[in-house]
């Protein structure tokens, strides 16, 4: 009987002692660093969670943060100078400060205390170290929860949705996001489980950057990755299931023209006033005083006035502004177990745009034309892809369509759905969503870009797809552009000068990829870029053949012009014709400075790379592959990812750049989600 005694006293002894030791994590708050920088929270509770997770982004991007939220406030040229008084003026008239705070009053009473952790996790590390803010970033503290808010907005409603470029350039794409996404379902799926691959293409800098983390308390336990600054995380997979986003072909603004009359303007007749709000921002000058500007914000039933010319203005008219819910929704989205749940959460429609691409352990795929779509009175998407008259009520929408109108498709019979920011028609081939079902403005028709046509080509090219096969295709920088010319360029250009020839044979030994050790790439994408884009195909694209059109050279003796001055220039520049796409294209940052693999969008390449001349006449990747996430649905979840730039921003982070390396190398690095893993991987430990 003792000894029945004392091993009852010692097994409780033991479980005691795991329940309060701070390495379970069950009772305790902390954080888990990772030799990459990634943080792995582990909390008692969702507010507990939000708090750690503001210190953890604060102290791996604490400059950037506070930077992201002066601005969003509208007051960054009061605290930095005159370089920020284009984007106050315009957070200002778009009212996002106020909007912000409105927002923050209509947020659930719950969700309100995990944005007020966030904003004081934020607080805390700053006040614990203080040493490691840029003193004149130390202005913006301490953050309220209502900047949390006004980030999503000029993020995601005055960024991604519409931005002053969009403005500028009405009818042209000025939108610099990009994505790659695929969900595989067990039938094409060599080990029978679904996959999921989250690949968005974003810039390498401010706003733009993704933070990777993993959040685990009472009723979540997801991994993923979220814009520097969001307090949830906006692509994830949890035990259950998994999403990410592309940047959909989503409409979700118009810009109107207002016949000015008197003090207002004309509207179904009559002469509507405009309500007029005088506003005044300060300006910080060289020797640290305070200069004001000012700003007069004319609001217009359609939205406020962002030009003005002679008799006519413009009117901005933006969707979502009266649905704060974005935050809550992808939080929701995290703490789903099931296709059930997580179409709940999607019905919510408070994210005002992205494609969800999504699979689960039940083997289920989905992708969903997700977005805040008006109800339009008439035409089709190009229609409203310009200026709108203004004059007239029934060009006014004023309601979005419910989440059963969206373009969806739920488990198709190909197995196998993609996005790379084409059309919902295009997911799958066969197709899956016929587009004469749903308004002729709900999405363009076409034309498939060839980056999108060569994410399709290459998921048609294997009847099952392994995991270690998915992380390959990730990788390719076959360029679909390529493919489509230079059958018609290279017997062209054998006819013309010595140095046609020359180029023609470079050409034809290319293996065309946008690899390191690629020889013939450079020549090829100086020359496409020199092309005119608009009269280069013989056959255009063509919705009966969207994975072969558009194809041929419309003008072969224009082409081989156009090849001999870029051989000229090439040979001139760098000493050779088949100079290597690595020796020219680089990775540069810190110090770390590497030979790039990856091509930008016009190309067709699937791995994407954006990239930016330099004086010495290199060119540095300042764009592409920004997060990469391959997740199967196995027993236990497999996931390998990349932070291509590294998890951290902070001057002296060893995490700025160290990611670079695995980048060049086309690989990715394990994702460590079970506390055994993570403390075999353990850089540090925080506990709260």
């Amino acid at each position: 009987m003792l000894r029945i005694i004392l091993l009852i006293a010692g097994f409780v002894l033991t479980l005691l002692l795991g329940i309060y030791s701070p390495s379970a994590g069950s009772q305790s708050n902390e954080i888990l660093w990772d030799t990459y920088g990634v943080p792995h929270i582990y909390a008692q509770d969702a507010k507990s969670l939000f708090h750690a997770f503001g210190w953890a982004q604060m102290q791996s991007h604490g400059n950037l943060i506070l930077r992201l939220y002066g601005q969003a406030r509208g007051r960054a040229a009061e605290y930095w100078g005159q370089d920020y008084l284009e984007s106050d003026q315009w957070v200002q008239t778009m009212g996002i400060p106020e909007r912000a705070g409105e927002w923050y009053k209509a947020q659930s009473p719950e969700f309100q205390t995990y944005l007020d952790a966030f904003a004081a996790g934020i607080n805390a590390y700053a006040k614990q170290h203080r040493d490691e803010i840029d003193d004149e970033l130390e202005i913006v503290l301490p953050i309220e929860p209502a900047d949390l808010l006004a980030h999503l907005q000029r993020v995601v409603h005055f960024t991604f949705v519409v931005n002053p470029q969009s403005l500028s350039n009405i009818d042209e794409d000025t939108n610099p996001a990009g994505s790659n996404g695929w969900a595989i379902a067990p039938s094409h799926s060599e080990s029978g489980n679904a996959m999921l691959l989250a690949n968005p293409h974003l810039p390498w800098a401010d706003l733009f950057l993704w933070y990777e983390a993993q959040l685990n308390a009472p009723g979540i336990d997801a991994y993923g990755a979220t814009l520097v600054g969001f307090p949830v995380l906006e692509i994830a997979f949890n035990n259950n299931l998994g999403w990410t986003h592309t940047v959909n072909t989503h409409d979700g603004w118009d810009a109107y023209e207002l016949q000015l009359a008197k003090d207002g303007y004309r509207f179904d007749g009559k002469i509507k006033a405009f309500e007029t709000q005088n506003k005044v921002l300060k300006v910080k000058q060289a020797d640290g005083t305070l200069r004001e500007e000012p700003l007069i914000v004319r609001q217009s039933i359609h939205g406020p006035v962002v030009t003005q010319k002679d008799d006519k203005a413009i009117a901005l008219r933006v969707v979502g502004l009266d649905q704060p819910g974005a935050l809550e929704e992808w939080w929701e989205m995290a703490r789903a177990n099931n296709l059930t749940a997580f179409e709940t959460a999607l019905k919510r429609l408070q994210i005002p745009m992205f494609t969800v691409m999504y699979a689960d352990r039940e083997g289920h795929i989905m992708h969903f034309f997700n977005g805040q779509v008006p109800v339009r009175s008439q035409g089709d998407f190009e229609d409203w892809s310009g200026i709108i008259p203004g004059d007239q009520s029934n060009n006014l929408w004023t309601k979005n369509h419910p989440y059963e109108d969206l373009p969806r498709v739920i488990d198709p019979p190909t197995g196998w759905l993609q996005n790379a920011n084409d059309s919902p028609w295009t997911t799958t081939f066969p197709p899956a969503i016929d587009p004469d079902n749903y308004p002729p403005y709900m999405a363009p028709r076409g034309p498939m870009n060839l980056r999108p046509q060569r994410s399709a080509k290459m998921l048609l090219e294997e009847d099952k797809l392994s995991f270690d096969e998915l992380v390959k295709y990730k990788h390719s920088t076959r360029m679909e552009l390529a493919d489509r010319l230079l059958d018609d360029l290279i017997p062209a250009a054998r006819q013309g000068s010595e140095l046609a020839r020359r180029a023609a044979d470079v050409l034809q030994n290319w293996d065309r990829n946008a690899d390191a050790d690629s020889r013939g790439a450079v020549l090829f994408a100086f020359w496409a870029d020199a092309m005119d884009s608009d009269n280069l195909f013989a056959k255009p694209w063509s919705e009966k053949s969207p994975l072969t059109t558009p194809d041929g050279l419309a003008n072969p003796a224009g082409a081989v012009s156009v090849l001999e001055a870029v051989a000229a220039k090439v040979e001139a520049t760098y000493g050779a014709l088949d100079i290597a796409w690595g020796e020219i294209n680089r990775l540069d940052l810190g110090d770390v400075n590497l030979p790039a693999n990856g091509a930008e969008d016009f190309l067709g390449a699937f791995r994407a790379l954006e990239l930016s001349p330099t004086e010495d006449g290199h060119f540095e990747a300042v764009g592409g592959d920004s997060y990469v996430a391959v997740i199967e649905f196995s027993q236990p979840v497999k996931a390998m990812a990349l932070t291509s730039y590294g998890n951290a921003t902070q001057p002296h982070s060893p995490h700025r750049g160290d990611q670079l390396k695995l980048f060049a190398g086309k690989q990715l690095r394990p994702v460590w989600r079970s506390r055994s893993e993570i403390e075999a991987h353990l850089a540090s430990r925080q506990q709260f």
